[in-house]
């Protein structure tokens, strides 16, 4: 059965026809990805993909969103959309439908990939478990927060707000970020670091500790100069920023007691030559008398490009039992 499959986040929104049987994916089309500035809700956007696809999509749908999902208004968390779950069936000509918070999709995502979709970042080099649970965090517009629970032959996705969750500094750097932030935010949550936006306050931090004045750049042209290596702060921030996340990673395990921990996001990916050159391991694993138990957890990066549009049609899949 053919299913479209949608991914919106905070910049992107993405489309590809699926196909599903049996409750699991067996192929993903090629993505259509517009931005979401360029359009004003997620039915111009329908049919604008439609457009480019040259086709009308079929009657099914996996839609996986960048927000918490409930059955009345669903707005967006880094984009201004709205969605009415009521007017799907109207609005976007489909039949059967399923709607699902973006990391819910990766979980999805995580539980039906084969093991060579994922590298190893630090833990046992060994796959992850097929019993138990597994934390699924990444960062991207937004620090998405799901996990899977695996039991025998089935698994279970618990959709959630992780990202959201108090930022914990762990030293005298941390505690300047956490304080530059605290006058704009008053609460400081671990998205405001560890997603994407966050390198912004931390290289600003940096640059405001060694008394450098720095000109004012946004998030992605930071994330160039940091990646490239052509500025030296943009770099101590990078490196910053993977030490900050593999704290917050260990602290989503902790609460979470899984057996198995994935990276993912936007940003995820292309920061996998960084986290395993930098203290993201060490971060992890530094939770005082815990320190074993972390040690023996399995932590890797999912290097699928499309886990959010695989998840959201794994997720129809499920549902429908296909």
């Amino acid at each position: 059965m053919q299913v479209v499959a949608v991914d919106i986040g905070g910049t992107h929104a993405r489309f590809a026809i699926a196909e599903v049987e049996k409750g699991r994916v067996a192929s993903l089309g090629e993505p259509i990805t517009l931005k979401t500035a360029e359009h004003g809700s997620l039915q111009l956007a329908w049919r604008a993909a439609q457009r480019e696809l040259g086709r009308p999509f079929p009657r099914a749908a996996g839609i996986a969103v960048a927000s918490p999902i409930n059955d009345d208004l669903i707005k967006l968390t880094n984009n201004p959309w709205i969605i009415r779950p009521a007017l799907i069936n109207d609005r976007l000509e489909v039949d059967d439908w399923v709607l699902i918070n973006d990391f819910g999709a990766v979980g999805h995502a995580v539980a039906q990939l084969p093991d060579d979709e994922f590298v190893h970042l630090c833990g046992p080099d060994e796959p992850l478990p097929r019993r138990g649970s597994i934390t699924v965090c990444g960062p991207g517009t937004g620090l998405g927060v799901a996990q899977v629970f695996r039991a025998k032959d089935r698994y279970h996705v618990i959709e959630t707000e992780g990202g959201h969750m108090d930022f914990a500094p762990l030293d005298g750097i941390e505690d300047a970020i956490v304080k530059r932030l605290r006058a704009t935010y008053t609460r400081v949550s671990a998205e405001r670091i560890c997603a994407g936006p966050g390198i912004v306050p931390i290289y600003e931090t940096l640059a405001a500790i060694e008394h450098k004045a720095v000109e004012k750049h946004d998030d992605k042209t930071l994330w160039n100069m940091a990646l490239e290596g052509k500025d030296d702060l943009a770099v101590a921030a990078l490196d910053r920023f993977c030490l900050a996340l593999g704290a917050v990673a260990g602290d989503l395990a902790l609460a979470h007691g899984p057996k198995g921990v994935v990276i993912a996001g936007g940003l995820g990916l292309r920061l996998k030559d960084h986290l395993l050159n930098s203290g993201f391991g060490q971060r992890f694993a530094a939770k005082g008398r815990f320190q074993g138990l972390m040690n023996s957890i399995p932590v890797k990066l999912i290097t699928h490009s499309q886990p959010g549009l695989l998840g959201a049609a794994a997720a129809f899949a499920q549902e429908h039992t296909l």
